[in-house]
């Protein structure tokens, strides 16, 4: 088989070396090239072809975003961004997904040397992810600092929702590409959607960016979860990054517990945790939505959400840019629905104002 052949693009030398290690003490990649700046990393692409790149933030002669935005517009490829632990790092990194990158790697801003080898299982693991993901070209008048790449989906049909019962909450679960498909299906969202929780794999410091970020485009509010605060609707709740999230009930209210447990499938935040407690707590009164990411994290839970009585939605192959967990999800006989991604927030919105008497399965 051939090996994976990979492009770092660090403006730091150690940084650039130690990567290069790093990928090529693995069997199955090879760093072909290691570039200083965009200038020269243009020149090494077209030399070697390679099937990933990564590429950190902060170069001279051109940013990595400015890089991104060109690459992605005439040579789309899977990019691994290289971002630092700081709020600004955080914006950046998501500007950056919105462009294309498929996924990040947080750098530590003090001990680079160590931190980076302590990190090496988690970046060769995104290469390989990002070897096989699915990239699309960046609109043409897409670029730094401009809007989000795709838009978002088109508004769904206002039909007034009928006062859908507040014991109704939808829960999604995502990883891999799943920033830019969390945004599509929250936007269509109205003010008084009911509640929304989710679980996006993501390490500390950036969940606090990414809720923001949503709450400025979305007419629900999103925000970060908080241990023992109620669950209300018209609101969509993040898992902090490193924390576990769930769903309980107190009384006649549901309420997060947010939690620094062990990882659960290598992740915190889990799906699967998440997803277990709506099967535990909400019954038929979930809505399940699995999105885009690497592995089966949540897939099993989503079964029992299935067999408590929740109505689920799963991201179809075409649209996803990892088919990991959506796959998964379907071979466990999760799905009640395999849609395209922009169809996820209309079928849900359709499916509350309907409010069917009785469940119609797609497939």
């Amino acid at each position: 088989m051939a090996k994976i052949k990979v492009v770092v693009v660090d403006d730091s030398a150690l940084v650039r070396s130690l990567l290069t290690e790093i990928i090529n003490r693995q069997a199955d990649m090879t760093c072909v090239g290691a570039a200083a700046d965009p200038l020269v990393a243009r020149e090494m692409i077209r030399e070697t072809n390679p099937d990933v790149i990564t590429l950190d933030v902060e170069m001279p002669r051109m940013d990595g975003l400015e890089f991104l935005s060109r690459l992605m517009r005439l040579r789309p490829m899977p990019v691994v961004m290289v971002s630092t632990l700081t709020e600004q790092g955080a914006e950046t990194t998501l500007r950056a997904l919105e462009m294309g990158a498929v996924d990040f790697v947080a750098k530590p801003r003090i001990g680079v040397s160590s931190g980076l080898q302590e990190l090496a299982g988690d970046i060769v693991d995104k290469i390989r992810v990002a070897a096989g993901a699915h990239v699309k070209r960046l609109p043409p008048a897409s670029g730094a600092g401009s809007a989000p790449a795709g838009g978002g989906a088109a508004e769904p049909p206002r039909a007034a929702l009928p006062r859908v019962s507040t014991e109704k909450i939808i829960c999604i679960g995502a990883s891999t590409g799943g920033t830019e498909a969390i945004r599509e299906v929250l936007m269509p969202m109205p003010a008084d959607a009911p509640a929304i929780v989710i679980t996006q794999h993501m390490p500390p410091g950036f969940t606090t960016s990414f809720a923001n970020r949503l709450n400025t485009l979305c007419r629900i509010r999103v925000q970060e979860a908080r241990h023992g605060e109620r669950i209300l609707p018209g609101h969509a709740y993040i898992a902090p990054g490193g924390h576990h999230f769930r769903i309980d009930r107190s009384g006649s209210n549901y309420v997060a517990v947010v939690e620094d447990t062990e990882p659960v499938n290598r992740h915190r935040p889990s799906v699967e945790v998440l997803f277990k407690s709506a099967a535990r707590v909400l019954g038929p009164n979930a809505l399940g939505i699995m999105l885009t990411g690497m592995g089966a994290d949540g897939a099993q839970a989503m079964r029992e959400m299935k067999d408590a009585g929740s109505y689920n939605y799963v991201q179809d192959e075409a649209s996803c840019v990892v088919f990991g967990m959506p796959r998964m999800a379907i071979q466990y006989g999760a799905a009640h629905e395999i849609l395209p991604l922009t169809q996820i927030a209309s079928a849900v919105l359709n499916r509350l104002a309907s409010a069917p008497a009785g469940v119609r399965h797609r497939i």
